[in-house]
């Protein structure tokens, strides 16, 4: 933990999207979903005030640094089926994982996103 919040070090995934045509792709597209989850996970809300959204346009958006983002381990399963494409499966996953990490570390459960420091405390 860092100032109260988490820091991620490390996200693994398996991911089985039929026969892999494209590793290189497939792994390129789960990284991306990860780290637009994380982003989701840890910094973004929505914020309302007055009857009205806050936030005006991705200036807004806080996403990761590189220096901020955590080693990605992506494990394509091998597999003889058709492929189906990749998506963004790599995306929802995150903040389930992060929380149950989170409640690991300290027996405390998240219910809500972003994850906010005060919830951890």
């Amino acid at each position: 933990m860092k100032d109260g919040m988490p820091k991620i070090q490390r996200l693994i995934y398996a991911v089985d999207c039929g026969r892999p045509v494209n590793p290189d792709g497939i792994r390129a597209q789960v990284e991306g979903a990860a780290i637009y989850g994380l982003s989701a996970a840890m910094h973004d809300a929505i914020t309302i005030k007055g009857g009205a959204v806050e936030q005006t346009n991705f200036h807004q958006y806080k996403m990761p640094k590189i220096a901020d983002a955590p080693k990605t381990e992506i494990h394509i399963v091998a597999s003889t089926e058709e492929p189906t494409g990749i998506g963004e499966p790599g995306l929802p996953v995150v903040a389930a994982s992060v929380c149950n990490a989170i409640y690991a570390l300290t027996k405390k459960r998240v219910r809500r996103l972003p994850i906010r420091k005060e919830d951890l405390a």
